[in-house]
């Protein structure tokens, strides 16, 4: 009975035909790995907003995907936005771990950005990030549905693929803002024949966006999405609405349209230090078989600031830090 699950996990997860479970915008329209808390971690799919930030900060993210399946999602992130002093420029980088069945692909770039105004109250970020990718494919993990085939004869397959992605990042002061990103402009010249029967890599586009409404004092409220779209899948539409409450806790829901509903909160421990999770559960028939997602995030601002921090209310005043009179909430 277990070997039969087995088979039948792997063979879904891996060769992303889940088609049964009905998975297909969660894992085949999926090839940059996938966030619930997509609205705190804009960096690691858009060069464009590395330098946005008002002060340097450093992050991690864990997420577990369906719990209780054997070779389900592993996403482990690491990721900087430095902005640079003259405040035009910024730089970023990134290293990605996603582990899937028998694969790991490892992600690594370097991001730059510039920004310019457009108007007196918004700022464009041109970003651009060049890195690689390193697959592991290990053919002896697991049993798989049809082991005759020809490629599951090399039992190990490990490869490096170049990355060159960008990003534009276009926000008002404190409270909007609208991106649209690339990860990857080198798609299919790069990928030999028997590794592009594993993954099919097309080009994605990455839309995002937010609104921060100021419902008292003490209260903000912000609606945003996060669209990804591969040539020939369907859409994968997330939808969020959060609540930033004293400049200290964040609650918040998220929908994945036909997959997912999910709980966010957060907590900023310190003026330097934010905490977040989020906990998802499958709308569609996988999640008779899981037990949801979970996802962790730990942000550290390298200055005063909060949640995100501020766009225009942070001055440089020589020989004193920067100081942020309220906090960015994006």
């Amino acid at each position: 009975m277990t070997c039969t699950k087995n088979r039948i996990i792997y063979k879904y997860l891996f060769f992303s035909i889940g088609l049964a479970f009905s998975v297909v915008s969660s894992v085949y329209a999926q090839k940059e790995p996938q966030y619930t808390q997509y609205m705190y971690n804009i960096g690691s799919f858009n060069p464009g907003y590395v330098g946005t930030v008002e002060t340097p900060e450093i992050m991690g993210l864990y997420r577990a995907q369906w719990i209780d399946l054997p070779g389900a999602p592993r996403t482990i992130r690491f990721g900087t936005n430095v902005p640079l002093s003259n405040e035009k420029m910024g730089i970023g980088f990134n290293v990605v771990n996603d582990q899937l069945g028998p694969s790991t692909q490892t992600y690594i770039d370097l991001a730059y950005s510039y920004q310019f105004n457009v108007s007196e109250n918004a700022k464009l970020s041109f970003g651009m990030d060049v890195g690689g990718s390193f697959l592991n494919i290990d053919f002896t993990k697991g049993t798989f549905e049809n082991p005759g085939e020809p490629i599951l004869d090399r039992e190990l397959i490990k490869r490096f693929y170049p990355t060159i992605g960008a990003g534009l990042f276009l926000y008002g002061q404190d409270t909007w803002y609208l991106g649209a990103s690339i990860p990857n402009f080198l798609t299919d010249a790069i990928y030999n024949d028997d590794v592009a029967t594993i993954i099919e890599d097309k080009m994605q586009l990455n839309f995002i966006g937010g609104y921060v409404f100021d419902l008292s004092e003490s209260l903000k409220f912000k609606p945003a999405f996060l669209i990804n779209y591969i040539g020939g899948a369907p859409l994968n539409t997330n939808i969020s609405t959060n609540f930033l409450i004293n400049e200290k806790f964040t609650l918040g829901a998220s929908y994945r349209l036909g997959n997912a509903v999910s709980a966010l909160a957060g907590f900023q421990i310190s003026g330097s230090t934010f905490i977040g999770y989020s906990y998802d559960y499958n709308t569609n028939p996988l999640g008779q078989f899981n037990s949801g997602s979970h996802e962790i995030i730990l942000k550290f601002y390298l200055g005063k600031g909060g949640v995100g921090s501020s766009g225009s209310n942070g001055k440089n005043i020589k020989g004193k830090p920067k100081q942020i009179d309220t906090p960015r909430f994006f």
